[in-house]
């Protein structure tokens, strides 16, 4: 299967003073680092390589993780350096390590979805790019995407409108050639890349149906404790 970019670089501000001294994919959830539950998730799902893209205390990530063989997987890293990069600065960066093309997962999200269904849809659009979507009707955060016959019609985080009834689900499908004439451009928002596929026609859509859960904002780490705290019970 593809190898899975997992963006965790960024400062996790709406989560201090819990993140003054720790990076947000090591918070603990349910007695664990929360990226440790990705990782086991992803291992679960076939998945056998991944770049961890790592900015704040990058570190203290490598620390706990180190080769991913605990997890089943092999983790590779990809570090921003003194200037963090953004979501698309942070892959650009990552591309030598991820080949031609790759999942992007964000590193605050657990997805329970299907990642070889995801992959499959992918190949069969012939479309350079693919983003999963939640029919969220402005529940979860605001809804940002227009999603018609299994295509993006428009993804549009920064001015959405009332028509949009989905959102962006957190994991998507890039080939590396639509990042080559970014290599110089320095830090940029991946969202800004899927608005101008979608525009264009080149992001094909894949719909799913279990919500997400993040821990990118306090409300959503406490839905996403007790999320594990009940799976792990069972």
């Amino acid at each position: 299967m593809l190898p899975v970019a997992i963006l965790a670089g960024g400062l996790a501000t709406r989560l201090r003073p819990l993140t003054d001294s720790l990076p947000k994919a090591l918070v603990p959830v349910a007695g664990r680092p929360f990226l440790l539950h990705q990782l086991d998730y992803l291992c679960a799902q076939g998945i056998s390589r991944v770049v961890l893209c790592t900015g704040y205390r990058a570190s203290q990530i490598k620390a706990v993780v180190g080769d991913g063989s605990d997890c089943g997987v092999e983790v590779s890293y990809s570090e921003d350096g003194d200037t963090l990069l953004g979501t698309g600065g942070a892959i650009v960066k990552a591309l030598p390590l991820l080949g031609p093309a790759f999942f992007v997962l964000y590193g605050d999200s657990f997805l329970p979805v299907g990642f070889d269904q995801v992959e499959s849809r992918w190949r069969q659009s012939h479309l350079p790019a693919l983003m999963t979507v939640f029919r969220n009707a402005g529940q979860w955060d605001t809804s940002n995407v227009l999603f018609e016959d299994s295509k993006v019609v428009e993804y549009n985080k920064r001015v959405p409108r009332p028509e949009m009834h989905y959102i962006d689900y957190g994991l998507g499908v890039l080939s590396a050639e639509l990042l080559m004439d970014h290599r110089a451009a320095g830090p940029f928002d991946l969202a800004d890349l899927y608005h101008e596929l979608s525009l264009v026609g080149k992001l094909a859509g894949l719909e799913v149906f279990e919500r997400f859960y993040e821990i990118g904002s306090p409300q959503g780490l406490v839905q996403a404790e007790a999320y594990f705290s009940r799976t792990h019970a069972q």
